[in-house]
């Protein structure tokens, strides 16, 4: 199950097969490349702050909750 946490995790990211394999390297880096990794960058830290505020508001609402019941 995790696996397929992680898949989705990389497929939201946008980075899922740009992995090189079998010794598939480039030449190094060109502009484009540090172009598309901060393009990346940025969806990771969007996917992060989208965790974070769904985080909070299961939180918030649990507290509400609670207090609601006592």
């Amino acid at each position: 199950m995790s696996l397929y946490g992680l898949d989705a995790l990389l497929w939201i990211a946008g980075i899922r097969g740009h992995i090189p394999h079998h010794d598939d390297f480039g030449a190094g880096r060109s502009g484009s490349s540090i172009a598309a990794n901060s393009g990346t960058l940025m969806r990771v830290l969007a996917a992060v702050v989208v965790v974070a505020a769904a985080l909070s508001l299961v939180l918030w609402a649990a507290c509400w909750l609670a207090i609601k019941l006592l």
